[in-house]
């Protein structure tokens, strides 16, 4: 009984990292990834889609991404969609693929990315430690019930407070990789 209950409020904890690593895929660092744009919805006859359905995104050199949809008619659509995005990337259409490069950061900027960084890493440890409050209180339930004993239930609690710090860890590991790359010049 324990063990399901621990291995479900993993398997939240193990979904909030994920979350956390996607979220901070999509801030921008000095060097190119197809992450950065992806993401970027684009109207395509009408429907707002996600440019990854509807171009080929690529990063042959460490600061350049090159973006080839399959349906030319759209290039102008995938600019306007880069101009727009909080991403303050220049894109250049040459009527066959568009070709964005990332830019430099400025110190300002960094230290800005940092502070949406940790931001981020404290929202990813809120759901955290919110997965070990829901942990806790199927523990309490298990234990109302009377279907573990005392023991059991201060055994669950202990492994449950070392999983949260287990995935607490990562976070911090996650945030500290990510700043890594953001302060890479």
């Amino acid at each position: 009984m324990i063990d399901k209950s621990l291995k479900e409020t993993e398997a939240r904890m193990k979904k909030a990292v994920q979350a956390l690593q996607d979220e901070l895929v999509t801030i921008r660092t000095g060097r190119a990834s197809p992450a950065l744009i992806e993401r970027l919805h684009v109207e395509y006859y009408g429907v707002s889609t996600s440019l990854n359905q509807i171009a080929t995104i690529s990063a042959p050199e460490a600061r350049l991404l090159v973006v080839q949809p399959w349906d030319h008619s759209v290039l102008g659509a995938i600019e306007k969609a880069i101009l727009k995005s909080d991403l303050g990337l220049n894109p250049t259409n040459d009527g066959r693929v568009i070709r964005v490069v990332i830019p430099y950061l400025s110190e300002e900027r960094r230290k800005e990315l940092i502070k949406i960084v940790h931001k981020k890493a404290e929202e990813g440890r809120v759901a955290i430690r919110n997965c070990r409050r829901d942990g806790l209180e199927d523990l309490q339930k298990l234990q109302k019930d009377k279907l573990i004993s005392e023991d059991d239930f201060k055994r669950g609690k202990e492994e449950l407070q070392k999983l949260t710090d287990r995935f607490i860890e990562r976070v911090d590991e996650v945030t500290g990789n990510k700043e890594e790359e953001i302060l890479e010049v």
